[in-house]
């Protein structure tokens, strides 16, 4: 069920009626809570237009939000937020932020109004003590966060945030980075890394053609390291060869696996979803960890 600008503007009014409303605390994301460790996502998530059709994709992300415990709050690292430095957003109403274009009117009325977590954003700050954050209060969603959660998660009723791809870092870092996420699981946050393990849009052919050899045998290898626990292999992927230079022309869509990735212990189980290559050349596989 998508939300229409209607739908927002009318459950902003209730929501108004409940600040006059005794409310509980808040969970503050420093203090420590006994829970099971939450899974990790790693979603492809494609078209924006999974938002608004019933899709094979949509469907099969409506289903993992239904079988996931419920979050205290959602990290999300998408491959849509790439910046120079690390930023994390920090508005307690992020906006549905427009990053598309060429599309439906009907898309341009999803909106997405989950509230933020500043509080989780000052925690992975602190924890990032090593690495500097920098607080972005005017960032919104983007589609690689929204489109995927509107499925997910449609009641838009759970803490969201974002962590931007810092490009000054090697792919190495980034993973070292993202390991430092970890403590986050044991406090019920879900931790979803949002991108495509194969993207080459200047490649893509119409919707339903056949996938070519190289998208087939790059998503084929990545699944066969990722079930051998070979994350190494896959930080060094421009090593593979011509099925991972053209799967991966940039790096931006394929370093949110790598995120999910590094925060998956050795004992857990994976499990993968949304096993297709659309357009020929972008892949929307995605996985559970845990």
């Amino acid at each position: 069920m998508k939300l229409t600008r209607r739908d927002f503007i009318t459950k902003a009014a209730m929501g108004a009626l409940a600040f006059a409303l005794p409310s509980k605390p808040q969970f503050i994301f420093g203090e420590p809570r006994t829970v099971k460790r939450m899974p990790v996502l790693f979603v492809g998530h494609g078209s924006p237009m999974n938002a608004i059709e019933m899709t094979p994709f949509a469907e099969g992300w409506k289903t993992i939000g239904q079988n996931l415990p419920r979050p205290s709050a959602i990290l999300c690292i998408s491959a849509h937020w790439r910046t120079e430095d690390l930023r994390i957003t920090t508005n307690e109403h992020p906006e549905t932020f427009y990053d598309i274009w060429g599309f439906p009117e009907e898309l341009f009325d999803v909106v997405y109004p989950a509230p933020g977590s500043p509080s989780l954003a000052n925690s992975i700050i602190r924890v990032f003590s090593k690495t500097p954050i920098t607080p972005d209060p005017a960032r919104g969603f983007d589609h690689g966060c929204w489109a995927v959660l509107v499925r997910m998660f449609p009641e838009a009723d759970i803490p969201v945030i974002q962590l931007s791809l810092n490009q000054s870092l090697s792919v190495q870092a980034q993973c070292d980075l993202a390991k430092e996420l970890a403590p986050f699981r044991e406090k019920g946050v879900l931790i979803i890394g949002s991108g495509n393990i194969v993207h080459n849009l200047r490649l893509r052919k119409s919707k339903n053609d056949p996938p070519y050899y190289w998208a087939l045998e790059f998503d084929a290898l990545v699944k066969q390291l990722i079930q051998e626990g070979d994350l190494q292999t896959l930080i060094e992927y421009d090593r593979l060869g011509e099925s991972a230079r053209l799967s991966i022309p940039t790096n931006d869509h394929y370093l949110p696996a790598l995120y999910a990735l590094a925060l998956r212990e050795d004992s857990e189980p994976i499990t993968f979803f949304n096993e297709e290559i659309v357009s020929g050349a972008v892949s929307m596989r995605g996985f559970q960890i845990g």
